[in-house]
């Protein structure tokens, strides 16, 4: 019997084990949030009954997504979040690429220095400068606005996202820039006709990891615009959470609703993700 022969049912056993822990945290991860948006189905006396059961004829009810609508805001807190994290995301994905493409393609005296001080940024969380941010924010007169949630979300979002695209436009072939070069195309025009449409993965990747901060972020929104026109959706739950805790069914539909856009936009990018994720491991 050759070591192949024998090594065969040992590296099976492997990736059994491995696909059984991947199954397991997928499981983890994944039940919490069914159970929350099957049980935001049904009526209260179900709720407490059966958890674990789905909604049927005798026992589901919309009640708790009628009290949402009705009684909160949630419409408007829905457009602040779109608007915070759409505008937010096309500002990280532009600022960055641009940024990586310049470290990445020319280089000059102080190319290593940008390099390593956008690595800080990862480094050092945005939230220890609130109070100056604040401060900021108050000499600007934006607090209150979506603006300041705007500009605080794409600082804080750049410098991994430099990071992460520097590296994979590192791996764009020169042979095909300086052919663009040479056909009498501009640097813009190799950046967004050829590099940009080489690194969607990457684009993609960048895009999961900016958006799930924002979207689920309390603390900037609680500090820099608490008013009621600018609240986006994790401050409205936290806050209807506090006024209907004892109204199940709401509780439960008002964290479906703030679960949902963010699980939908992720299942649009988790594709990209993956293939960004897994050409990212090789270099």
């Amino acid at each position: 019997m050759t070591k192949t022969t024998l090594r065969a049912p040992t590296q099976r056993l492997r990736m059994g084990l491995v696909h059984l822990a991947l199954l397991a945290y997928t499981l983890v991860s994944v039940l919490p949030v069914i159970v929350v948006v099957m049980n935001s189905f049904k009526t209260r006396k179900a709720i407490f009954a059966s958890p674990l059961s789905p909604p049927m004829p005798g026992t589901a009810s919309l009640a708790g997504y009628r009290t949402v609508i009705a009684q909160g805001d949630f419409l408007l807190y829905f457009q602040n979040s779109l608007i915070v994290t759409i505008a937010s995301l096309v500002f990280v994905l532009l600022f960055s690429a641009m940024a990586a493409f310049a470290l990445s393609e020319y280089r000059f005296r102080l190319n290593a220095f940008l390099g390593l001080f956008l690595a800080l940024g990862i480094m050092v969380p945005i939230r220890l400068g609130t109070v100056a941010l604040l401060q900021m924010m108050v000499s600007a007169g934006l607090v209150n606005t979506l603006t300041a949630l705007i500009l605080v979300y794409t600082a804080q979002g750049l410098p991994l996202a430099v990071f992460i695209l520097s590296e994979f436009m590192r791996g764009v072939s020169d042979d095909l820039k300086n052919a663009g070069r040479i056909d009498g195309l501009s640097e813009y025009r190799i950046f967004f006709v050829l590099v940009l449409p080489l690194v969607r993965p990457a684009m993609a990747t960048v895009a999961v990891f900016t958006m799930i901060p924002i979207w689920n972020d309390l603390w900037f929104p609680l500090i820099l615009a608490p008013g009621e026109a600018t609240k986006t959706v994790t401050l409205g739950a936290q806050i209807f959470l506090g006024q209907y805790v004892t109204n199940w069914e709401a509780v439960l539909a008002a964290l479906s609703l703030a679960i949902l856009p963010i699980l939908v936009l992720y299942l649009l990018f988790s594709r990209q993700l993956i293939r960004g994720i897994t050409a990212g491991a090789v270099k």
